[in-house]
């Protein structure tokens, strides 16, 4: 099962910003995603000018190849 939950890294730890139900002491395989948000601020202007509809379709073409 896949799921999806929002952290925050303090002090060297990913610390959960809701409940989350996990099995004690068996090992999870953790995937780093920026926020969407955050990466549309970081390349604003990189492809000159854009919307955040095409950025956000460039991102969908690049997740399929």
């Amino acid at each position: 099962m896949s799921k999806v939950i929002r952290v925050k890294y303090e002090k060297g730890l990913l610390k959960p910003l809701e409940p989350v139900e996990l099995e004690e002491g068996k090992e999870y395989k953790v995937i780093i995603e920026e926020d969407i948000d955050e990466l549309i601020k970081k390349y604003r202007g990189v492809l000159g000018k854009s919307s955040v509809e095409e950025f956000l379709e460039l991102e969908e073409e690049a997740e399929i190849q």
